[in-house]
């Protein structure tokens, strides 16, 4: 009897705690993350929505799907990020890091860039007010070296 018990109580831990985790999705909405070091991480999915990442470190994560609605991305480094497919609406870009990024397919039609590093950045088919293109244009500059193509092309800059 204390065997089958044993055995059923390690069986509930192992299910509900080590493996369940690794299929629920990770939500940060509505947190101060400030200089948070997110680096390197696999991200795919991962809700940021109206969250603080002031100077926080996102370079070369994999952010694919993951949405940042209305986060707050001051000095933060999202340097070699995936962001394809990501929700950047209503975001805060000031003074980020996006050298390198893959934004391909992301929603940023609200999004406020100001003061932004952008080097070899991809924005291929990214939505975006023509006052915030025309900024960026003005700074578009490399090639992305996953994807090959010209910051300046992605964004079809005239």
């Amino acid at each position: 009897m204390r065997v089958r018990l044993f055995a059923f109580i390690s069986a509930f831990v192992f299910v509900f705690f080590v493996v369940q985790p690794c299929f629920a999705a990770m939500d940060y909405a509505k947190q101060a993350l400030i200089e948070a070091d997110f680096s390197n991480r696999d991200l795919t999915g991962v809700t940021f929505n109206l969250t603080n990442l002031r100077r926080a470190n996102l370079s070369g994560s994999n952010l694919e799907g993951a949405s940042l609605f209305g986060a707050k991305l001051e000095e933060a480094d999202l340097s070699n990020a995936n962001l394809r497919n990501a929700t950047l609406d209503s975001a805060l870009f000031y003074g980020t890091d996006l050298t390198n990024a893959v934004l391909e397919n992301a929603f940023a039609f609200n999004t406020r860039f100001e003061g932004v590093k952008i080097g070899g950045a991809d924005f291929t088919n990214v939505p975006m007010r023509d006052d915030v293109l025309k900024t960026l244009c003005s700074i578009a500059q490399g090639e992305n070296p996953i994807t090959g193509r010209l910051t300046i092309e992605t964004l079809e800059c005239e």
